[in-house]
């Protein structure tokens, strides 16, 4: 299960960047670009996702 939470978390932390670059406007194309609701979300995302990865890393292989 580990390796699924560190995938996991990987995804969380490439698409919370995404989202903070759309939300502040830094990747065009999108209805979320310049969209202060993303830039706040995406860190949150990508925090979560960090967390995910270091719980899953620290935990004892049974």
């Amino acid at each position: 299960m580990r390796p699924l939470f560190v995938a996991l978390g990987a995804v969380m932390v490439l698409m919370g960047a995404v989202w903070t670059a759309q939300g502040l406007g830094y990747l065009t194309g999108s209805a979320m670009t310049g969209e202060s609701t993303w830039a706040i979300l995406g860190p949150l995302v990508a925090g979560l996702g960090v967390a995910l990865i270091v719980v899953a890393a620290r935990r004892r292989q049974r």
